[in-house]
């Protein structure tokens, strides 16, 4: 191999595990798909981390995509981020008082009880309900309801997608796949230790973890909601001087 091929292979393998560690450190933070994944992983078992991530890899290979077609300029505008935020922080809210209004209507009872119930709010008897709380649909709008991670592609991750194209092809594959393999490390362990638990909670533990979970999802969304609105009120009132 010639020393132009050693260096560019370096560079490839050098973007994978950078890839891969920032967005290890990422993944590991706390946020809306980290509590999803938890309360799936308790009511569908291990494969519930796998297809949250795959939604979430399908969305951010659509991102991908879009940097490489030349809209990063219209993705990268500042309207965006407050937008997403507020309409996902909605769907966040949302999401977490159907998960405490499930735990209410069952109130105490077996884990068994209270998985059945949570099988029920979050399936539906509707082909609808079922597509709404897939799991793959699920880890797609989990991840665009949060506006922190726009701001992490408009900026660190358009960083990466920009040198990474300098390498070619292979550039971008290597980045995507250290970048997405990180997200399936973490969850898939996540899922795996909370799915194989799941045995050895009673009924309480259980539905208290579903209850954080959902309180987690429910500050996440007020989160989201406020700095969203307080976004546009700062650019209005700016605009305003």
């Amino acid at each position: 191999m010639t020393r132009g091929g050693t260096g560019s292979l370096s560079a490839l393998f050098g973007i994978f595990f950078s890839s891969f560690a920032v967005a290890f450190s990422g993944a590991a933070a706390p946020g809306p798909v980290l509590s999803l994944t938890i309360a799936e992983s308790l009511r569908r078992g291990f494969r519930a981390g796998p297809l949250i991530i795959l939604g979430h890899g399908i969305l951010e290979a659509l991102l991908v995509a879009l940097f490489l077609l030349g809209l990063s300029n219209i993705l990268s505008h500042p309207a965006i981020p407050p937008v997403l935020g507020l309409f996902g922080g909605m769907f966040l809210v949302a999401m977490s008082v159907g998960m405490f209004l499930n735990l209410s209507k069952n109130g105490g009872g077996s884990i068994g009880i209270a998985t059945a119930g949570l099988q029920e709010l979050t399936d539906g008897s509707s082909t609808r309900s079922s597509f709404r709380r897939n799991p793959v649909v699920l880890g797609a709008l989990t991840s665009l309801s949060n506006p922190y991670w726009f701001i992490w592609w408009a900026t660190i991750g358009f960083a990466y997608v920009h040198f990474s194209v300098s390498l070619g092809a292979l550039g971008v594959v290597f980045f995507f796949g250290g970048h997405i393999l990180a997200d399936l490390v973490w969850y898939s362990g996540v899922s795996f230790l909370f799915s194989r638990g799941k045995r050895r909670l009673s009924g309480a533990v259980y539905r208290g973890i579903i209850g954080c979970c959902a309180l987690l999802l429910l500050l996440f969304g007020v989160c989201f909601v406020t700095w969203s609105i307080g976004s546009v009120v700062q650019d209005i009132d700016f605009s305003m001087r």
